[in-house]
């Protein structure tokens, strides 16, 4: 049985702990609001881009762009975007768990694989995959790096897509629904799925012509790009966001059980004191009959 002191040093040891779990809960609501405040301000980026390719996917010119062009896989890009600190849960789990059943797919089909992690945990993991036909590539992109970062990032994959380095570059990451809900997504970055780009294609445009200097397909070539790294930028914000969330409620979890346990261990400790309290007034009652 746990002694009077080694249970108040355990109750320390929890309460401490307690403490630290409920400041970092703090700490990560902050990191989390911020990223959703990043995710509205880039709304207004990404509805221009998307209203601009609106009015050109109305018009009767037909497009054409490296960055659509459809080939044979022989080699694709995994890029998987997991954090770089840990105590958020199963968060870079999941995403290494689908990574795994993509890398399957892909074998089976006989490609070859390379697998870009974003992130110090994933980067971790992802190095000590002994997997034949699958190269694991480092990067400098982190969690914490810039927009100008994340753009040459992205330069680098659209460059290595268009020079047929690669022909095919999936991303993995947490989409953030909620605090409460982030969605494990798979999105094709390269090359670009015009029926993804004319399924957003807002209804109103057809009602405002417009006039494309110098013609529809040039600008068309020149607005892609955008639409590209608009989408890289919406994923590394949902993903930072998502990392915060499930940190969020990892930490609420943490401190919901060391607060049960903070409370067992009082009550313990009660006892126990109790009890000894109990056993010296006996011997002092026994004392004085003696006498």
């Amino acid at each position: 049985m746990a002694t009077l002191r080694e249970l108040k040093s355990r109750i320390g040891s929890v309460a401490s702990t307690q403490k630290t779990t409920s400041a970092m809960k703090m700490i990560s609501s902050a990191k989390m609001r911020k990223a959703t405040q990043q995710l509205q301000r880039l709304s207004p980026y990404r509805d221009m881009v998307r209203n601009v390719i609106s009015h050109l996917l109305v018009t009767d010119s037909e497009f054409d762009s490296p960055l659509l062009n459809s080939r044979e896989i022989q080699r694709v890009a995994l890029v998987v975007m997991g954090s770089d600190d840990g105590l958020c849960g199963a968060f870079n789990i999941n995403i290494f768990k689908q990574l795994l059943v993509s890398i399957e797919k892909w074998r089976n089909l006989g490609v070859a694989v390379t697998v870009i992690p974003v992130g110090r945990k994933l980067t971790k993991a992802t190095l000590k995959l002994n997997i034949e036909g699958v190269e694991v590539e480092t990067t400098d992109l982190n969690t914490r790096s810039d927009s100008n970062r994340l753009h040459d990032f992205t330069a680098n994959l659209v460059d290595r897509f268009t020079a047929c380095e690669l022909d095919c570059v999936e991303v993995f990451y947490m989409c953030f629904k909620s605090a409460g809900k982030q969605v494990l997504e798979n999105e094709q970055l390269l090359p670009v799925r015009y029926e993804a780009l004319t399924g957003q294609v807002d209804e109103s445009a057809a009602n405002s012509p417009c006039l494309f200097e110098p013609d529809a397909n040039a600008i068309f070539r020149s607005v892609l790009p955008l639409h590209i790294r608009a989408t890289m930028q919406n994923i590394f914000t949902q993903s930072a966001a998502s990392e915060q969330a499930a940190r969020v409620m990892a930490m609420q979890t943490a401190s919901d059980n060391a607060k049960e346990l903070l409370d067992t261990l009082n009550l313990e400790y009660n006892k126990l004191r109790q009890s000894a309290i109990t056993t010296e007034l006996l011997d002092i009652l026994g004392g004085q009959v003696v006498r």
